[in-house]
């Protein structure tokens, strides 16, 4: 028994010795020398860029849309968005998803800019997607942690809020950081980039896009707007070999949900189909379409339910009581078509969007194109985006709906036609509508006589409540400098 026993210890200790031995081997064949053990730019890039999608859609959903007349959740409970009657909750799920994400693209950067995983691409599309979320972040909130957010891992978790202004003009920094990077720059993995296949020259078409859109967001403060405004011109008249930007729509920020794997619209499974049949139409989205004859509604592209022969919409802000029923909704999963899975549905900013930019821009005589042209090119590059194959002449299209640009129509009139057809290029973009509205006052919605807030737009939303416990003298610092942390108070952009 003895002579046994000794047998077995020295198989169990022949048995540890091999087994360590292969462990080693394990890790050196597993473990690339000249890489690191950590996570490589291509790995944090799609799902980065597939969660912060997620949230935008979620919330264009149940928040832009319900502001800004897209759509109407019917009833007379508290809370509902439609009559401005927003509850603090609202605020935490963008700010914390936003947040998360920013640490990730933070992270691309500081990996990317390391000798052995160097890549001057991977360090430029991080810029611009910081500027993008971070551009999200202050309009939505107004001043939030920039410079010092995101840096849990050095100690600092109550970093301070800065001031929208400031923010702003780092992000123009790191802008044009991101068009010198990719100037000229490689392409990177296509498989890492769900946006553009790893295409850089794409990217760099899109960070100036983007450029352009936050310069015209901050262009009426009058402490920035010529530095602004000259920018712009630069960028579009100037020197635009310097700055490429969009040239159509195969050049649009897109994630393009395919169904598979991670590129499963967020909308299936984060959505009961009940519940997406379950929010009306509102009316001034759904007739400006029919009184037109849009051909994103005659042919039902945007896969909308019929009500008593025709698509019908409810208005919006009514009062409790009124009892107002859905009519014409947007078809869910159990129909041939929806939105829910529409590979179309990330859209991040397009080529449509780009246009109307450029329009206002010439209208106000800031750069040298024609306004009326770009306004023709961004109501076809918006039905064409949706519709590829839709081939009536621009001008036919224009005149059948009556809404032909007017040379000789006041700069408020113009503002109006450019923003009204903005509003629909923009559909289910993040919460670029609200965005637009609060700078412009454009398009002009209706007001129902049900609507809190004193029939105001709410101008942001609040802080997270666990902000004021979480990180009190950054808090209490940031509501003494911008003003009361509620949705009336205007972000810096928005006063005059």
């Amino acid at each position: 028994m003895k002579r046994n026993g000794y047998i077995i210890i020295s198989m169990m200790m022949l048995f540890v010795s091999i087994m360590s031995s292969c462990k080693k081997d394990f890790i050196a064949l597993n473990t690339d020398p000249n890489g690191t053990p950590n996570a490589l730019p291509q790995q944090l890039l799609a799902p980065a860029l597939v969660n912060t999608l997620g949230i935008n859609m979620l919330r264009a959903r149940n928040f832009n849309n319900e502001l800004m007349q897209v759509t109407v959740d019917p009833g007379d409970s508290e809370g509902k968005v439609f009559r401005y009657d927003i509850k603090r909750t609202w605020a935490d799920v963008t700010w914390n998803g936003w947040y998360t994400q920013l640490t990730n693209f933070k992270d691309i950067y500081t990996i990317a800019s390391k000798e052995v995983t160097y890549n001057k691409t991977y360090m430029g599309i991080s810029l611009i997607c910081q500027a993008w979320l971070y551009s999200m972040l202050t309009d939505t909130y107004g001043d939030v942690p920039y410079f010092d957010s995101n840096k849990g891992k050095e100690g600092n978790f109550t970093p301070k809020f800065d001031k929208q202004k400031e923010i702003y003009l780092d992000i123009f920094k790191n802008l044009e950081a991101a068009d010198t990077l990719l100037n000229a720059s490689a392409n990177v993995v296509a498989g890492s980039d769900p946006v553009f296949n790893g295409n850089a020259l794409k990217w760099r078409k899109f960070g100036n896009s983007l450029y352009l859109r936050l310069l015209l967001r901050v262009s009426g403060k009058a402490d920035v707007s010529a530095q602004v405004i000259a920018k712009i011109k630069q960028m579009v008249d100037t020197n635009p070999d310097a700055y490429p930007i969009m040239a159509s729509n195969d050049e649009s920020a897109v994630l393009r949900w395919t169904g598979s794997g991670s590129l499963t619209s967020p909308f299936i499974g984060g959505v009961r189909e009940q519940d997406w049949r379950a929010i009306g139409l509102c009316e001034y989205f759904v007739n400006n379409l029919a009184k037109w004859a849009d051909p994103r509604l005659t042919s039902n592209r945007w896969s909308i339910s019929s009500y008593q022969g025709g698509i019908q919409g409810i208005p919006s802000g009514y009062a409790p009581g009124e009892n107002i029923g859905i009519k014409s909704y947007f078809l869910s999963t159990t129909s041939t078509t929806t939105l829910m899975n529409d590979p179309l549905m990330g859209n991040i900013m397009n080529y449509s969007e780009l246009q109307f930019i450029l329009a206002e821009a010439a209208a106000k005589g800031w750069i040298s194109g024609d306004a009326a042209t770009y306004y023709k090119n961004g109501i076809q590059a918006g039905i064409t985006f949706w519709i590829p194959t839709y081939n009536t002449p621009i001008d036919t299209y224009l005149t059948g709906a009556d809404i032909t640009w007017d040379n000789a129509a006041q700069l408020d009139e113009k503002m109006e036609m450019i923003h009204v057809q903005k509003y629909y290029s923009m559909f289910y973009t993040d919460f670029e509508q609200w965005f637009e509205y609060r700078r412009t006052g454009h398009p002009v919605l209706p007001k129902g006589n049900g609507l809190r807030n004193n029939g105001i737009m709410p101008a942001r939303l609040q802080y997270p409540v666990y902000v004021q416990s979480a990180n009190p003298d950054s808090y209490k610092a940031a509501v003494a400098a911008q003003g009361a942390d509620d949705i009336s108070t205007q972000v810096w952009w928005q006063k005059q």
